[in-house]
């Protein structure tokens, strides 16, 4: 496959998974192939001085970030903005801006918010919508990024499982934060994540790797996937 214009979407089978850091990982992995961009289409719990997963992005690897919407509490999208008493783009709208960017850039990565069928706009649509309306007219990848300890087998199939349903094969599985001390689930989980789901282990992220340096992060993330 061409790397122009590739999406590459990146899913949470839940929240706090990781998905964020390993968002950035992959896009210093994809810098050593060609231009990247990341994209946030929504970012919620944004108050104060706190920076936002975009930021966070863009501090640990120097690439190109955008967030399209941004709403006050820590909740989901359209909850959030209904509280709010705003509107919000639909998922449509974020789909025609990310494929616009694939005209400018070999690869976008787009991060969703919480897992993959979290309302993102007031009419229900999800990242997975986002996901299944650009594999119409772009190539398109979607990597998981899954918890390491118990309970992650059930959502990864889950997650896995409705992706396939629209007709997307998931390109990859990533453990968002590997303990330093691992327990027994922990490792059972590293062998049947892949087992059980039958989409590839592409990397294990390491807790703590957020709090990095840019040229720590840059230069040790490469070897976080196998």
């Amino acid at each position: 496959m061409s790397l122009k214009g590739r999406v590459v979407v990146v899913t949470g089978t839940s929240t706090g998974v990781g998905k964020t850091i390993a968002t950035a990982a992959l896009a210093v992995r994809g810098q050593l192939e060609g231009q990247v961009t990341v994209v946030k289409p929504v970012q919620t719990g944004i108050t104060g001085s706190d920076p936002g997963d975009a930021d966070e992005v863009h501090r640990l690897t120097g690439c190109s970030v955008q967030e399209y919407t941004a709403l006050d509490d820590p909740l989901a999208p359209d909850t959030a903005a209904r509280r709010q008493g705003v509107r919000i783009p639909p998922v449509a709208e974020y789909a025609d801006r990310v494929r616009v960017l694939t005209e400018f850039h070999d690869i976008v990565l787009v991060e969703g918010a919480g897992g993959l069928l979290v309302r993102l706009d007031t009419e229900g649509g999800t990242l997975l919508d986002i996901a299944a309306g650009l594999a119409d007219s772009v190539p398109v990848e979607v990597v998981v990024v899954a918890a390491a300890g118990l309970g992650t087998l059930n959502h990864a199939e889950l997650t896995v499982g409705a992706l396939r349903a629209r007709g997307l094969e998931p390109a990859g599985l990533v453990i968002g934060s590997w303990p330093a001390e691992p327990g027994l689930a922990e490792r059972c989980n590293a062998e049947d994540l892949p087992r059980v789901t039958g989409v590839p282990l592409i990397a294990t992220i390491p807790a703590g790797a957020g709090c990095l340096s840019r040229e720590a992060f840059r230069a040790q993330s490469p070897g976080w996937f196998s």
